[in-house]
């Protein structure tokens, strides 16, 4: 069988949910006028789906350990295939918001059992790289996949924009179903392994950098739409390109950073992702209502977008690769917590019409992460016992 099969049904498959997760904020206006509430209301089902993930990633992790990996990976593909579908006919906003809710759930194994699984297939020094290959499938997502989206939403309407969803889950369920051998089983999680990474302070540093970095960019990224017609008066096909203008920097991040890490390492790679985010929040911050300007740090921030979270998955890897499974959920939970942090607080600000402040507080988000990850190099990790 074809060793790279693995890798990119996997990679597929996090392209699949993070469409998933992320889908809201590709349709926020159109999906608000076709449920009939205000853009606030419709943000909110990624904040609530994001406090399910924050929950549901290490609890799925636990609950789901000695399950077959190919069953656990397409099992929760299948629930996002199913989702998205019924999602695409619901009749009313509490009915999306409810099967979202239900979706999110059986999405929350799919991204940190998909960074344990391809630590099982590959060789321990191309562990970093891997992990970093199998994470562009985020970019892409945002690359590609919410462009689509917006113009699916735009043209043809929300439900159409579901069913898009539906069907990128569908293919790599298929393809995980041919291509991950059977009966694939990492280490067995118990609790003692969280209670081995809660002691650690590198891990709960870096868990901390991953909220901060994520809530900077997420309180811009999931009002991204209802901003730039407000600030700039943007047309559909703009805020279309402007979500892919984020999504290819990110993808160009991603690669870029999976070529330096193994010469300047983790550490510094990842300093050197997290000043993309500043700068670019920065540029939005100033230039507020100039488009060109807003662009740019739209760019800036995607060049950080999906590098800084490969190098925080990579790193936590690292510290702990016997914990890999555990570790990496509790980082995606992390990614959560900081996209229900982010668009939490989005949501406030612009529901009181705070528009121009809303990128200032992303700023003071990702400038706390900067003094974090000052703190997270050269300590000792914990090992497993």
């Amino acid at each position: 069988m074809n060793q790279s099969l693995p890798k990119y049904g996997l990679m597929l498959g996090n392209f699949a949910t993070g469409l998933c997760i992320l889908a809201p904020a590709g349709m926020l206006p159109v999906l608000a006028e076709g449920v009939g509430v205000g853009i606030r209301e419709a943000g909110l089902l990624v904040t609530y789906g994001a406090v399910i993930l924050c929950f549901g990633s290490p609890l799925v992790a636990w609950l789901t350990t000695r399950i077959d990996r190919r069953t656990l990976l397409v099992g929760s593909l299948a629930f996002m295939v199913v989702g998205q579908a019924a999602s695409a006919i619901a009749p009313n906003y509490a009915t999306v918001l409810a099967l979202r809710l239900a979706m999110v759930a059986g999405a929350a194994a799919f991204t940190p059992q998909a960074a344990s699984t391809i630590v099982l297939l590959v060789a321990a020094k191309e562990r970093s790289r891997a992990i970093a290959f199998v994470f562009l499938g985020w970019s892409l997502a945002v690359a590609g996949g919410l462009p689509l989206l917006t113009f699916v939403a735009a043209y043809v309407g929300w439900r159409g924009a579901f069913a898009f969803a539906s069907l990128a889950a569908l293919v790599p369920a298929i393809l995980l179903m041919f291509a991950l051998p059977r009966e694939l089983r990492g280490p067995p999680l118990s609790l003692h392994s969280f209670n081995v990474l809660a002691r650690s302070r590198k891990i709960l540093l870096l868990l901390l950098i991953t909220i901060l970095s994520i809530a900077s960019q997420i309180i811009i990224f999931v009002y991204l739409a209802p901003l730039l017609q407000k600030l700039t008066g943007a047309s559909h096909e703009v805020i279309g390109l402007m979500f892919a203008l984020f999504g290819v920097a990110g993808f160009v991040g991603n690669v870029i950073a999976t070529n330096l890490v193994g010469k300047l390492g983790g550490w510094l790679t990842s300093g050197i992702f997290l000043a993309c985010i500043f700068i670019g929040l920065s540029l939005w911050s100033f230039g507020a209502g100039i488009l060109p300007v807003m662009g740019v740090g739209i760019a800036f921030m995607g060049l950080g977008f999906a590098a800084t979270n490969s190098m925080q998955q990579a790193r936590l890897v690292q510290a702990a690769p016997e914990l890999s499974s555990a570790s990496v959920a509790l980082n995606t939970s992390s990614v959560y917590v900081g996209q229900a942090i982010g668009s939490g607080v989005g949501g406030i600000m612009f529901g009181f019409d705070l528009l121009h402040g809303i990128g200032f507080v992303g700023l003071a988000f990702v400038a706390a992460g900067f003094a974090v990850w000052s703190m997270t190099r050269d300590r000792q990790a914990p090992a497993a016992s």
